[in-house]
């Protein structure tokens, strides 16, 4: 399985604010430190707060924080949020399935089945728990904070 780049901005925006609590993040902030697009987050932060994970001010001073405690979010309830419904295949959906299989096919289950244990695993997750080696989170992301380094990136 796989979620795509927006949750995972979406993870690393909550997971740094979660470092940071209770001081006031700034988007730039995120973009600096995971050499991301600001628009991108700019969109993330905003619909985290609609969701109620981030409390955002507007602002020369501007940025956000979180809108409750870090072990309060489920990082399953986040990726729901930031991914939809996560339809594996086309029959998981009644309304785009043309598969004349469906109710029958046991590919169809198991992929069910794995969908339904990725989600309990994210469900067991909380922001806290992704946060918990502050420490060890901070140290790698000082240099990034100050524009020392470039990020590192994962090339393929």
């Amino acid at each position: 399985m796989k979620i795509t780049s927006y949750t995972t901005f979406a993870l690393r925006s909550l997971q740094l604010a979660a470092l940071k609590a209770p001081e006031l993040i700034r988007v730039d902030d995120v973009v600096r430190v995971h050499g991301l697009a600001r628009p991108h987050i700019v969109k993330i932060v905003h619909a985290l707060g609609v969701a109620g994970y981030v409390d955002t001010q507007r602002g020369r001073r501007g940025g956000f924080r979180l809108a409750r405690p870090a072990s309060d979010i489920v990082i399953g309830d986040v990726v729901r949020l930031t991914e939809g419904p996560l339809d594996l295949v086309e029959c998981f959906s009644p309304d785009t399935n043309t598969c004349p299989l469906i109710g029958i096919c046991k590919l169809s289950r198991a992929l069910q089945t794995a969908a339904d244990a990725f989600m309990a695993v994210l469900d067991d997750l909380t922001l806290a728990d992704i946060a918990s080696n502050r420490g060890d989170l901070l140290a790698r992301i000082a240099p990034l904070e100050e524009g020392i380094v470039a990020p590192m990136r994962k090339t393929r």
